[in-house]
């Protein structure tokens, strides 16, 4: 039987265009807005086409010390060049690019994941550490 686990891929981003690459806004404080952006093919760009797409992607908080992660987000994206004249017909691409805040006092792990409509789960994560 496999798990969720089996399945999710992961690499180094700057080689491999579908890993989320997690970007973190200066040096979070206690009590102030975390800035993240999250994005999915920055050093190599992904197709984005009717047929080879970003469909989503999460983003999660792990507290340092906690067993559970937060959702933070989830982004969904629409619009890959589909129109009824059919694929790639469009010319409305939504990007595989996000930015969201959160409060939190404790450092930990942003995870993030994204979703090819081809080639399946794709992860990854970064510390943050909150002064």
């Amino acid at each position: 039987m496999a798990s969720i686990k089996d399945v999710l891929q992961g690499a180094d981003w700057k080689l491999e265009k579908h890993v989320p690459v997690i970007e973190i806004q200066g040096a979070p404080k206690k009590a102030e807005q975390v800035k993240v952006s999250v994005s999915v093919g920055k050093e190599i760009p992904h197709p984005n086409t009717t047929e080879h797409h970003i469909s989503w992607i999460e983003v999660y908080f792990l507290p340092k010390g906690e067993k559970f992660p937060y959702q933070l987000a989830r982004f969904e994206f629409g619009s890959h060049g589909a129109s009824t004249q059919g694929p790639n017909t469009s010319t409305v691409y939504t990007q595989p690019q996000v930015a969201l805040s959160f409060k939190t006092d404790k450092s930990g792990i942003i995870l993030a994941c994204s979703y090819c409509n081809i080639h399946g789960l794709w992860e990854n994560s970064r510390e943050l550490i909150v002064e």
